[in-house]
């Protein structure tokens, strides 16, 4: 691995005029520098593409693409993918931010450790930027079954090889499509490496799949199903979600 390499940042965006600044200085913000921010506008209707072309005039390493036509997230982030040029991707929601050594600290336990695919802890805050006390503790390291009892890899805390991607792509906004991605990638990957840090900054909001709980427990079962698991075991695999998920929004939300 090459000290300097790329990142290449994945950023859907849809009608996320209050939020994506935010997350857009976040990245800006980074210890590490040798990153390219790919945006692709989902055919917002909003003042989205205004804001993100104001830090692209300011920016040379952010990059934005447009939608002909309204994807959805899952074929966004596929197209941000294709896009990208860096040996890394990392993934970032439009509606949350990162710690400033986010990156730098996920490049360097890369190196150390010949890890490739990382991802973090995080701290959470509501819709008006406000914190919440808890934060979202993670393993040292999870593997495919560890995955499949409750997805401890916020999409907007993971970073991986750019090749692991290849064969392997987001599909189907009914589910959690992030989810289904990593247990695809760990099929084939040993596990994927954590770090005990708050480096993600989620956003909780009433429109996000967090912010509704019982939407996320749906998806969840059906991301069980859609990844191939028969009914006995997705209800199997459902309770460790359900009991994991009430203890871990119980210490955030204290």
């Amino acid at each position: 691995m090459k000290e300097r390499d790329l990142i290449s940042i994945i950023m859907p965006a849809y009608n996320c005029e209050k939020y994506i600044a935010a997350a857009v200085q976040s990245v800006i913000e980074q210890t590490y520098d040798n990153w390219e921010l790919i945006i692709v506008n989902d055919c917002s209707t909003d003042n989205t593409p205004n804001i993100i072309k104001d830090f692209q005039r300011k920016d040379s390493r952010i990059k934005i693409y447009e939608n002909a036509q309204n994807l959805g997230v899952s074929a966004t982030r596929n197209r941000c993918i294709s896009e990208a040029s860096g040996e890394w991707v990392a993934f970032l929601d439009s509606d949350d931010m990162w710690d400033a050594r986010k990156l730098d600290l996920q490049i360097k336990y890369a190196q150390k450790n010949t890890a490739g695919f990382i991802f973090t802890g995080a701290s959470y805050i509501d819709e008006n930027g406000e914190k919440y006390k808890g934060i979202f503790e993670i393993p040292e390291k999870a593997a495919y079954k560890d995955l499949l009892k409750q997805n401890v890899i916020s999409c907007s805390s993971a970073m991986a090889k750019r090749e692991y991607f290849d064969d392997v792509k987001m599909e189907n906004d009914d589910i959690h499509e992030d989810f289904c991605v990593w247990l695809r990638i760990l099929r084939s990957v040993d596990f994927a490496h954590g770090i005990n840090e708050p480096l993600l900054i989620y956003r909780i909001t009433r429109a996000s799949k967090s912010g509704n709980k019982m939407k996320s427990a749906r998806m969840t079962y059906k991301t069980y199903r859609y990844a191939g698991l028969g009914r006995v075991k997705s209800w199997y695999y459902m309770t460790f979600y359900i009991a994991r998920s009430l203890k871990k929004y119980r210490k955030i939300l204290r």
